[in-house]
């Protein structure tokens, strides 16, 4: 049974930061791409960030460009950094893992394993 578990989320005042991290995890299971994602109030889910296997590319949306870094630790672990925080950037998160390709992708049919998704809130 594959397991992908968010951690970090919470309250952060505009202009700080937030540090989400991911963990995937199963047996026989070896997460390719990963990438996250984050739906707001009343609006469908987006694409925030994606990382390829072993971390050598990465896709960013234009909302985060510059804000934003994802890395990847191991082939299960992946974490994102988000300076400048927004109160737009209020969403609950999303991990996304990939078994199909190894390349970094903004599109959520990439992805057959989530997260169950965790809060972060940005105060003005």
């Amino acid at each position: 049974q594959v397991q992908v578990v968010e951690s970090g989320g919470g309250l952060v005042q505009a202009g700080g930061s937030l540090r989400l991290s991911c963990a995937a995890s199963g047996r026989s299971f070896t997460p390719l791409a990963m990438g996250w994602f984050r739906q707001a109030p009343g609006k469908e889910i987006e694409p925030v960030a994606a990382v390829s296997w072993h971390g050598s590319n990465t896709y960013y949306a234009d909302s985060v460009k510059g804000r934003a870094t994802i890395s990847r630790y191991n082939d299960n672990t992946m974490v994102l950094q988000m300076n400048s925080a927004k109160p737009e950037d209020t969403a609950i998160y999303y991990c996304a893992t990939c078994t199909k390709t190894v390349s970094e992708s903004g599109s959520s049919r990439s992805y057959d394993h989530w997260g169950q998704g965790i809060q972060v809130n940005v105060s003005s």
